[in-house]
């Protein structure tokens, strides 16, 4: 290897470093959770409104599913918002 393909190589990982970091961020941070826990209540309401008259185990075992499910596929906009505030 020549030294140009030395630090093409250098950069690459210090490109991949930077994120990676954003990755570790996003995942501690309190952006994160608080939403988490407000999609995952609002699904519960309404799961619950919902499901009202039905007692049964296996549709109310169904609402941390959607609730988490939910909040992952939705909490992509909020994490673009929040990594625009972070640099």
């Amino acid at each position: 290897m020549d030294n140009k393909e030395i630090q093409n190589e250098i950069l690459k990982i210090k490109e991949r470093n930077k994120r990676v970091e954003l990755d570790k961020a996003w995942e501690t941070s309190l952006t994160r959770k608080i939403c988490i826990c407000i999609l995952t209540y609002i699904v519960v309401v309404i799961y619950s409104t919902v499901i009202n008259k039905t007692s049964s185990i296996w549709l109310s075992s169904l609402v941390p599913v959607i609730g988490f499910t939910l909040s992952t596929l939705s909490l992509k906009l909020v994490r673009n918002i929040w990594e625009k505030n972070k640099k």
